[in-house]
């Protein structure tokens, strides 16, 4: 009897944020590979019966391929078992959950998708801001900061003004986005954020502009940055990291309590 593959989405950190659906897939797994970045309060909701198996990827650190991956949740499934592959955010934004889902049908294996909270949506619900307003952006942008060099391409087909960009995994290498955004065409005003680790009780939001994006901290990841004038709608700080503050005095970093 063949097994079913599980893409799930585990949202962006909080716990709380993981869907009724995903829990429930979760609660009557018999095998769970999990990304890193999945964070250990989710893992614990994972059953003592299953096995759990960390298939994390982090830039620059060995890792496991995904070729590797593929084949486990295959060898798993024609083992007739309930296999979850628990994924940060959705499976489906910058997750490689098409190669996946392609490499289960491929071997006559059922896959069914759970969807999750994506980071960016994790984010700027945490930090109070719109992806979209009727007076600010009426247009997204999500990026994945691997292709950050292409983000000026993207942004030449887009209305500036009334887009709000959000970048996935941008890196430390800030001056480079700077560039590209302004030579997009994108204000130097434009207001920015950088979101570390969402949604968690690790969070810190460092906020800045265009223009001063080279000058940007480094935070630890994951990160996401935020571009755009929905920006300005940020809730205000309620607590400053004073070392941040003093090396950078026209901007702000906000740790979430």
């Amino acid at each position: 009897m063949k097994g079913r593959v599980y893409l799930v989405g585990a949202g962006p950190g909080d716990p709380e944020l993981l869907t009724l659906k995903a829990l429930k897939t979760l609660r009557s797994a018999d095998v769970v590979l999990h990304d890193e970045l999945v964070s250990a309060e989710i893992l614990a909701l994972i059953p003592s019966s299953a096995s759990v198996i960390s298939v994390g990827k982090r830039g620059g650190r060995p890792s496991i391929s995904q070729q590797e991956i593929n084949r486990l949740l295959v060898e798993y499934g024609w083992l007739g078992l309930s296999v979850v592959r628990l994924k940060g955010g959705d499976p489906f934004i910058f997750g490689r959950g098409g190669e996946e889902l392609e490499a289960v049908r491929q071997a006559g294996l059922e896959c069914e998708i759970v969807p999750g909270i994506t980071a960016a949506l994790g984010a700027v619900s945490s930090i109070q801001v719109p992806l979209t307003h009727r007076d600010a952006a009426s247009s997204l942008l999500l990026i994945s900061g691997h292709r950050a060099h292409e983000v000026g391409i993207q942004l030449s087909h887009a209305d500036l003004a009334k887009t709000t960009v959000v970048i996935y995994m941008p890196g430390q290498n800030y001056s480079r986005i700077q560039k590209e955004l302004i030579s997009a065409g994108m204000a130097g005003e434009t207001p920015c954020a950088i979101v570390s680790q969402a949604t968690t009780r690790y969070e810190k939001t460092y906020q800045t502009c265009v223009s001063e994006l080279h000058n940007s901290p480094e935070l630890p990841s994951p990160t996401l940055l935020v571009i755009g004038e929905t920006v300005r709608f940020a809730k205000p700080a309620t607590t400053l990291n004073a070392i941040s503050l003093q090396e950078h005095a026209s901007e702000r970093v906000v740790e979430a309590r």
